[in-house]
């Protein structure tokens, strides 16, 4: 009878000093119909903006506290969304030829991230490797959670990823033609 209530006191200790220590990781897939990046670049003469699908991506929790995540965007998807007709034609190949984006040779670009620190409730300071076109720079991410939703925005120095048409830091007399290095990114995820 000794026996078998010592037996007994150890199982119940390992199992309470099992669960007591075990954390609650989750990976969550990205429902990539219902996400999607809209970005915004500027030029001395105004901006522009548009879309870009999001091809996969999982965000990853413990005890539903953000710990990391990863997600891979569509390139050949990217779109403006401020123009209509033969102007949206013409930016829209822009965009998707070597000039910018080079999607023929790099179809997708992604966001890995490396280290996330809590900034507040449901807030979050995300450190990320992003690849574009082949070449990988960290970022900052400001990112926030709400339930089976995110919201990251971060800014992008594009000459970080060979993306140096119209960059006044590259090339000299552009005037009114000169396009911003920095663009915006705000990625809306659900999952």
């Amino acid at each position: 009878m000794k026996h078998f209530i010592k037996t007994g006191v150890v199982a119940v200790l390992v199992a309470f000093l099992s669960f007591s220590f075990t954390s609650n990781t989750e990976k969550k897939v990205i429902k990539t119909e219902e996400s999607q990046v809209v970005w915004k670049g500027y030029k001395v003469t105004g901006s522009h903006e548009g879309t870009i699908a999001i091809q996969s991506g999982e965000l990853h929790f413990e005890n539903a506290v953000l710990t990391g995540g990863a997600f891979v965007m569509d390139m050949t998807t990217i779109s403006s969304t401020d123009l209509e007709g033969e102007y949206k034609g013409k930016l829209d190949g822009h965009l998707k030829s070597d000039d910018f984006f080079g999607v023929a040779k790099h179809p997708t670009a992604q966001l890995v991230f490396t280290a996330v620190t809590a900034s507040g409730k449901n807030a979050y300071t995300v450190t990320a490797d992003l690849t574009i076109k082949g070449q990988t720079a960290p970022v900052d991410v400001n990112f926030s959670v709400y339930g089976n939703k995110a919201t990251a925005t971060l800014k992008v120095d594009r000459t970080k990823y060979g993306v140096r048409y119209g960059s006044a830091s590259f090339f000299d007399g552009l005037k009114d033609k000169t396009i911003y290095d920095e663009f915006d990114l705000v990625v809306d995820l659900v999952f």
